[in-house]
């Protein structure tokens, strides 16, 4: 799905300096190890990592909050690591419903061999890892995908770009080494989840070394890529980490964690460090280039729709063109972004950018962003 193409201005260069209005400066931090996996489970995987940051914490919205799974639709596993496979995990989401993990007592990660979607005529999806499970897909493969546009996966309304379901949530779960590259459904992108169509959200939960295709001038979304909500809902993303370290980031052409066309994100008490937009050339490329490079922690591109980010750090991401730690352009202006409470930080100078927000390459409406008790510098 393109967007609008835009021509971004080559004289523009964000300046480094301290934004914080309205408010005191935020704290930053990060941490991170390494990890590695093959197919099958895996006991005792890397933990290191927490979700989201520790401290300064924002109120989060009801629709934000984590689903009661305290009933269980499906159960993976029957209590060892063994029972814990990837075509469990692959023929559960195809069920659908609420979706908890009996793997025993230690951290198990478990390897897809395919990727698991979403039936868009089962129940609404929510994948519960208890803080116990990491999905991988061995690098090899994406690990989660729902499409309500895609026949596949069963049409269920007329308006699939616009439908209320399926709700599909990730919480309480690890993402690594998921692999989109290549996939061209929509536009690709989406290493570790890609979503079209109806609603989602992401709460307290790690997405780690997962990638999409390193060049394009709008594929996007190493660790996810996001299309079409239901009535421009937004994608809530709550106290979850992507990347977390050097050597942990997310990366892909565009948005080296989260990419987006037309599509609100509200996000809370997250850290969002150590991705990559990899791309050379931007949108639309520059003669003689593969195009991309831009948004290296987020990426959001299309018209009407906002960024709300809310307590959250944003801070070490890269790009090779335009807004190393967030690209944003709304093409018809009415783009609205919020900043409060957060940290963006050591997300160095691109080839483009937003004077007086360091980071930055906004096209929004009149007076954005709205920034209070935000630290921007890089």
């Amino acid at each position: 799905m393109p967007s609008t193409p835009f021509q971004p201005p080559f004289s523009l260069r964000a300046s480094a300096l301290v934004f914080a209005l309205t408010g005191s400066l935020a704290a930053c931090g990060g941490g991170g190890s390494s990890e590695a996996e093959s197919i099958g489970t895996t006991v005792g995987t890397e933990t290191t990592v927490i979700a989201g940051t520790t401290s300064g914490q924002v109120p989060v919205p009801a629709a934000g909050l984590a689903v009661d799974t305290s009933q269980p639709d499906q159960v993976v596993g029957s209590g060892t690591p063994a029972s814990c496979t990837g075509q469990a995990v692959v023929d559960a989401v195809a069920q659908g419903g609420k979706i908890r993990f009996n793997c025993g007592p230690d951290p198990v990660t478990i390897t897809l061999g395919s990727t698991a979607k979403v039936f868009n005529n089962r129940p609404d999806v929510t994948l519960d890892g208890g803080g116990l499970i990491t999905l991988s897909g061995g690098g090899s493969v994406r690990i989660l995908y729902q499409n309500t546009c895609d026949a596949a996966q069963v049409w269920t309304t007329a308006n699939c770009d616009n439908q209320e379901t399926p709700r599909l949530t990730v919480q309480n779960m690890r993402f690594t080494q998921g692999n989109a590259t290549g996939q061209l459904t929509d536009g690709g992108g989406g290493g570790a989840i890609f979503v079209r169509g109806g609603q989602f959200k992401i709460v307290n939960s790690v997405f780690t070394n997962n990638l999409c295709d390193s060049t394009g001038p709008d594929v996007g979304g190493g660790a996810v890529r996001v299309l079409s909500m239901f009535q421009n809902r937004p994608v809530y993303v709550v106290q979850s980490t992507f990347g977390g370290g050097s050597g942990l980031g997310n990366r892909c052409s565009n948005g080296g964690a989260l990419s987006s066309i037309g599509v609100s994100y509200s996000i809370y008490n997250s850290l969002l460090s150590h991705n990559a937009a990899l791309g050379n050339g931007a949108n639309p490329q520059r003669a003689g280039t593969p195009g991309g490079g831009s948004g290296g922690a987020i990426y959001n591109d299309g018209n009407t729709f906002n960024l709300s980010v809310h307590g959250s750090q944003v801070t070490d991401n890269s790009a090779s063109e335009g807004g190393s730690a967030v690209f944003f352009v709304s093409n018809d202006l009415t783009g609205h972004m919020t900043l409060s409470d957060s940290v963006f930080v050591r997300n160095p100078a691109t080839r483009f950018g937003t004077d007086g927000l360091p980071g930055f390459f906004v096209l929004a409406a009149p007076g954005q962003p709205v920034v209070t008790r935000t630290t921007i510098s890089h």
